[in-house]
């Protein structure tokens, strides 16, 4: 009687392997096949190398004598297992006895009938969709049960269209009355409305203090306010050469002006100091197009606040292989509402509009607008002559009242200036 030995082998990392020398498993979804390697496979990949998210993309295709397979790592039919976690296949080489590690990829092959055609697919889906092919098998095939709930979603489905065509026609007879050109302006105001409304801080209207509307800790969280006392202290410590190089320089007068009116000890000052720190960086980020982490590193902005302005204020995009964040249009709506509830808790629930839009760099009929979608109350003193008997040009001014005022949109239309 005589014992064979196995001949022992030695692990062999490839640790610089290129993409060629990646491995590849597949697994058929109709069942395991008999003949194999009689298979003919090719992998294509996606030709957009710049894009982070499509490079990686592959297509395997295998051809037999009776049916073609398609798998791809992309897509619904890909398998999820891919993006968890990583898989290896060892290959043995029997002359040098090692065994190399490759990193491998799954693929879920699956087959491709022969004489369905995307454009043949394409005609059958918009001829007969997706809910419709299934319930053509329920009542092939289904059991009983299925065929009660098929019927008695139909019979709702009736309802439904009932339903549908009675709103239709009263539709018809708004728009009769009414006339088509009227009901789309009501259309194009309420949606601009509802866009303002998207934008607005935390609001409770049902609150009982004006302190209460716009909740100061929505707008700064207590962990947020603590993070500020460092950077507080020393706004509160400028001189007024300081003061006044911030002023020239323009984009900050809200600021400013709550600056040079500090109290003169106690919470309140230590309180609005912060948050002329914490406006002074929303009104930089409103003037910004591309946002990066290099513009906070002088103002000795905190990492908590950092990443809550990119969170709030800033919008994803993907531009020349990589993800910036930018300061959209809505963007600077929200920061205009936000920058102006923080006002009403530092002014005593009243704010300066005019310096606001000023350092915002918008229109006084957008900062208007923006003002009433927070249901503040507006006011314009009338002008009147000083101690030397010069007009003076008094700002309007924004102020949170109970109840919340609410505006009515204007249904004229402005007239166009004809060009001569």
């Amino acid at each position: 009687m005589t014992t064979s030995m196995a001949a022992s082998c030695s692990l062999v990392c490839c640790e610089e392997e290129t993409e060629s020398d990646q491995a590849v498993i597949v697994r058929f979804s109709n069942g395991r096949l008999k003949n194999a390697d009689k298979l003919d496979f090719a992998m294509y990949k996606n030709t957009d190398e710049n894009n982070p998210r499509k490079r990686s993309r592959r297509i395997l295709v295998a051809e037999s004598e009776r049916l073609s397979y398609v798998g791809s790592n992309f897509g619904a039919g890909s398998l999820k297992c891919n993006s968890l976690c990583k898989y290896y296949v060892g290959v043995l080489n029997r002359k040098t006895m090692q065994m190399e590690l490759h990193h491998a990829q799954l693929f879920n092959m699956q087959p491709v009938l022969p004489g369905e055609t995307a454009a043949a697919a394409e005609t059958q889906d918009s001829t007969q969709s997706f809910r419709d092919k299934v319930d053509s098998l329920i009542e092939a095939f289904g059991t009983n049960k299925q065929k009660r709930a098929l019927t008695s979603r139909r019979l709702n489905q009736v309802g439904s269209d009932t339903l549908h065509k009675a709103v239709a026609k009263a539709a018809s007879s708004v728009i009769d009355q009414k006339g088509l050109e009227v009901l789309q302006q009501e259309v194009a105001e309420t949606e601009s409305q509802g866009d303002l409304a998207l934008h607005l801080p935390p609001c409770n209207a049902n609150a009982d203090r004006p302190e209460d509307i716009y909740s100061f800790d929505d707008l700064l969280s207590p962990v947020e306010f603590g993070t500020l006392e460092q950077a507080g202290s020393k706004m509160a410590a400028l001189t007024p050469e300081e003061l006044k190089k911030m002023r020239d320089d323009a984009g900050c007068l809200s600021v400013v002006k709550h600056l040079e009116n500090l109290p003169a000890e106690g919470e309140a000052r230590d309180k609005i100091a912060r948050c002329a720190f914490y406006l002074s960086l929303l009104l930089k980020l409103a003037r910004q197009k591309i946002v990066s982490h290099k513009i906070w590193q002088e103002s000795g902005c905190p990492r908590i606040l950092q990443n809550k302005l990119f969170r709030t204020f800033t919008v994803e995009t993907f531009s020349n292989g990589r993800v910036q964040n930018i300061v959209s249009t809505s963007m600077r709506v929200k920061l205009a509402t936000y920058s102006l509830a923080l006002l009403l808790h530092m002014g005593q629930m009243t704010a300066d509009l005019t310096l606001l839009h000023r350092d915002l760099g918008i229109t006084e009929a957008r900062m208007t607008e923006i003002a009433k979608s927070m249901g503040l109350t507006l006011t314009r003193p009338a002008r009147g002559k000083s101690d030397e008997g010069e007009l003076r040009d008094e700002h309007r001014r924004a102020s949170l009242v109970l109840p919340l005022v609410k505006y009515e949109q204007s249904t004229e239309r402005r007239k166009r200036k004809k060009m001569r």
